[in-house]
């Protein structure tokens, strides 16, 4: 007999949490993050739907501020639109101005759909405090781009000795000891990216760092090629050139538009025969002079009620 007792889940079983992450990592299986910046929901679904693992994303705005403001109602709009797939919010440092500020906010994203956090520039007091309090964090090592970035002269590798490496092992393993559920790293050496996976035990998901490690993250703008190809990082693979494509597909709506190409019949729909003519016959009526001039109506609106007095 069918079980018909209604699911009171709170849940989806389907749903890719860290638990699953570590899983795939235990298991040997690589994971696979597109990370999407101000990710619109309908690219969210599509990773869904193409089974992408894990994606990172932030709140819509200019400034960090903006961002955090706008960050929970771009969440629940994502959630909707991709129910299962792993999400991990940036949390802008604004937002953790100390370790209880930083767990309220978390513990309202994950209230209303995210899977991890990733605070931006985060103490490990404040990682231990948060990961003691039940807050998944994902978190990123190696070049920090948006803020450590000045201390090397702008984007570029890091690693590149024996005491850089061991440096940045050094961060990814505290993280680690301190409550970090997984982390990004990013524009490592391949070897050090790869020997940092093996070394930890959470997921080391590689960005711009050569080996696969756990998995690979590309950013959706270089995935889908929306820059010009000429102008791609030498990490990135494109997988389509959307803004190239973009431009050819505009211009052919452009001209077809101009040329009368589009819309065809086949675009639209038709009346009935007999309901067209009385359409014509009233309007030919009541509007002879329509497009030169204003004209009085024929017949009385009968859609108009008398004010009241």
């Amino acid at each position: 007999m069918a079980n018909t007792e209604p699911n009171a889940m709170p849940m989806s079983q389907e749903r890719k949490t860290i638990y699953h992450l570590q899983k795939m990592k235990d298991e040997g299986q690589l994971i696979s993050m597109v990370g999407t910046a101000f990710c619109d929901p309908l690219w969210a679904a599509a990773c869904e739907y193409a089974g992408i693992d894990l994606v990172r994303f932030l709140g819509p705005g200019e400034t960090c501020a903006i961002r955090d403001e706008t960050l929970k109602g771009h969440l629940r709009q994502i959630r909707k639109m991709a129910p299962n797939i792993n999400l991990n919010a940036v949390m802008q440092s604004s937002t953790h101005g100390d370790k209880y500020s930083a767990t309220a906010y978390a513990g309202e994203l994950l209230t209303d759909g995210v899977d991890s956090v990733m605070p931006m520039a985060i103490t490990l007091d404040t990682l231990k405090y948060m990961a003691d309090n039940w807050i998944p964090i994902y978190g990123h090592v190696g070049c920090l781009s948006g803020w450590q970035i000045g201390w090397f002269g702008g984007y570029s590798r890091v690693g590149k000795t024996a005491e850089d490496a061991l440096a940045v092992f050094r961060m990814a393993y505290e993280y680690q000891e301190n409550g970090m559920a997984g982390m990004t790293i990013e524009m490592s050496a391949r070897e050090v990216t790869d020997y940092i996976a093996k070394k930890l035990r959470v997921p080391v998901i590689s960005v711009a760092a050569g080996g696969a490690a756990d998995g690979s993250e590309l950013v959706i703008f270089d995935l889908l090629g929306f820059q010009p190809t000429y102008t791609m990082p030498k990490h990135a693979k494109y997988y389509r050139t959307f803004f190239e494509d973009s431009i050819v597909a505009f211009k052919q709506f452009d001209e077809d538009i101009k040329t009368g190409v589009y819309p065809e019949d086949k675009h639209g729909w038709g009346m009935d025969e007999k309901e067209y003519e009385k359409f014509a016959n009233e309007l030919e009526q009541n509007y002879p002079d329509s497009k030169t001039k204003a004209v009085q109506l024929k017949t009385k609106p009968t859609n108009i009620k008398p004010a009241k007095k």
